[in-house]
């Protein structure tokens, strides 16, 4: 399992009557919530002892931060194909072949560990194939939680999965750590193995219902090209992802260079390693614990400015080399001021994005919360490798400090539209039924608009043209009639028949409330008139 494939809870969220612990009342969720904590135990001993025998394999910095940036890199490149396989797939049956392949890449692990036949080079491999089934899993893991709890208490089980991983990072990494230095890597990775027949055995208990049959139902480059589409025409979703990349690609630095600071700075071993790594943990648990009562002090950008000022303080604190003790404090520190980024920023794009594109649109913000991690990891190994660990740690702690205050500048959306389907939109006209997959469609709405409207109405249309782009339409303008001075249509082409069918089941309310600000000026008799145009094609030879 994966830390940062679990979503966050939405900020400023309240828990329903229930409490924050009501979704553990549905069987299958509970079930499915422990299993995963399991198997994020096992996959924080696992990472342990990766991150150690690394050091023990080679001296270079470089070579030990890649295996943080080869866990990572598989994230950014495979993270919107996963999310279109979320949406296409029976996700319980993918969820069960991906938790069967990580456990094959643990076993060799385990297997090669016991042999001493392990190398930088297979270490370094075996961690990108982990990534990839990482990357796989991500979100079709996030997708399943609306499936096990009513909709009410959606928000709570997303803070519980979030709060898992918090405990499973309080436990794993010192439980890692201590078994490593007790009975060495091969048992730690044969303890990783065991986790994840405990995922495999949960979800085969879970009977999950058969999906009806969809005649719109997506295929996979169609999916892909419309996730792709949504993410790159929403600028709301743009500006989280920004702070999203200055952030981890910044924070990255004391993952990748953590355990030369507990060998080489600390001068410490596996077990000392492993209790950093819980100690951040139980850092996060505990910011979790007072996160409530800063999100009634703070607004999002005050908790990001928080976040990223304390995580350089630790970053400073560990290039001087504190005793393990003080190292330890300060990473507590750390894990409440990752959770709160973590939460901050996964939980925004939580709340901006629709339900039929959402494992898509989390799958890239996975990849740039992986991306970031794994160049930043690479850069700051070598960084590292030529000037020093020390300096490393200082260089990346006064960028961040800059790029915090920087970015404060870029304020993040607040998510408080409402984004369920307004299916508003009669369904579109034909004289006789037209094939799914025939395109493009061009739509035509006409208006008629008063001179004295011409800017009001220019303004709203082209705010509208967003909302169009993100929903299905792959071009967009807005076109006067010169021989008729109030004559205006808007047209977008979209690349299918079923696309657009799809098109009028995906415009959120908060959108619908925009379409009927442009159509307050239209003028016409009844309501603009919309035309719809497929291509003819090539004429029979």
């Amino acid at each position: 399992m994966s830390p940062a494939a679990k979503p966050a809870p939405i900020p400023g969220a309240a828990a329903p009557a229930g409490g924050s612990f009501a979704p553990l009342a549905h069987g299958t969720f509970a079930v499915l919530w422990a299993a995963t904590v399991l198997g994020n135990i096992g996959s924080f001993m696992r990472d342990v002892a990766s991150a150690w025998l690394a050091t023990d394999l080679s001296g270079s910095p470089a070579a030990v931060a890649m295996i943080q940036a080869a866990g990572t890199l598989p994230v950014f490149l495979l993270a919107i194909p996963a999310g279109v396989l979320s949406d296409i797939l029976d996700r319980r049956r993918f969820l069960i072949v991906i938790q069967v392949g990580l456990a094959m890449v643990s076993g060799s692990l385990m297997l090669l560990a016991w042999q001493d036949g392990l190398t930088i080079e297979l270490l370094i491999g075996l961690a990108f194939l982990g990534g990839i089934g990482t990357a796989m899993m991500g979100p079709t893991w996030q997708s399943i939680v609306p499936e096990l709890v009513p909709a009410g208490e959606l928000k709570p089980a997303v803070a519980l999965n979030s709060l898992g991983v918090n405990i499973a990072r309080a436990i794993g990494p010192a439980a890692g750590g201590l078994l490593l230095a007790a009975f060495g890597a091969a048992a730690t990775y044969g303890a990783d193995v065991a986790s994840y027949l405990f995922v495999i055995a949960a979800l085969l208990w879970w009977k999950r219902p058969a999906r009806a049959e969809d005649p719109l139902r997506e295929h996979f480059f169609g999916a892909f090209r419309a996730g792709v589409r949504f993410a790159r025409a929403h600028s709301k979703l743009h500006v989280v992802l920004l702070r999203a990349a200055c952030y981890f690609a910044l924070g990255s630095s004391i993952w990748a260079l953590l355990p030369l600071v507990a060998r080489q700075m600390l001068h410490g071993g596996a077990s000392l390693y492993g209790m950093l790594l819980g100690a951040v943990g139980v850092g996060a648990i505990l910011g979790a614990l007072v996160m409530p009562r800063l999100q009634k002090r703070l607004d999002l950008d005050q908790l990001m400015l928080a976040a990223a000022l304390a995580t350089a303080a630790v970053m400073a604190v560990l290039s001087v080399a504190p005793p393990a003790w003080a190292a330890m404090l300060a990473l507590l520190l750390l894990g409440a001021a990752w959770i709160l980024a973590l939460t901050t920023l996964a939980g925004t794009a939580q709340a901006i994005l629709p339900n039929w594109v959402r494992g898509r649109a989390l799958a890239v913000y996975q990849m740039v919360f992986n991306g970031a991690m794994a160049l930043g990891s690479l850069v700051w190994g070598f960084v590292a490798q030529g000037l020093g660990t020390p300096a490393a740690l200082m260089i990346a702690a006064a960028a961040l400090c800059v790029a915090a205050f920087v970015m404060h500048r870029v304020k993040l959306p607040r998510g408080e539209e409402d984004l369920g389907p307004a299916r508003h939109w009669p369904a579109p006209e034909a004289a006789e039924e037209v094939a799914h997959d025939r395109g493009p469609v061009m739509i035509l709405i006409e208006y008629r608009v008063r001179a004295a409207d011409r800017q009001g109405f220019l303004q709203a249309i082209h705010k509208l043209s967003e909302e169009r782009l993100r929903d299905g339409a792959f071009n967009w303008g807005v076109m006067e009639d010169p021989a008729d001075a109030e004559a205006y249509t808007e047209w977008f082409l979209v690349e299918s028949w079923a696309e657009h069918l799809r098109q009028h089941e995906r415009v959120p309310h908060a959108d619908a409330d925009l379409q009927r600000e442009v159509a307050r000026f239209h003028t016409g008799e009844g309501p603009p008139r919309v035309r719809h145009l497929l291509a003819a094609g090539r004429p029979l030879e």
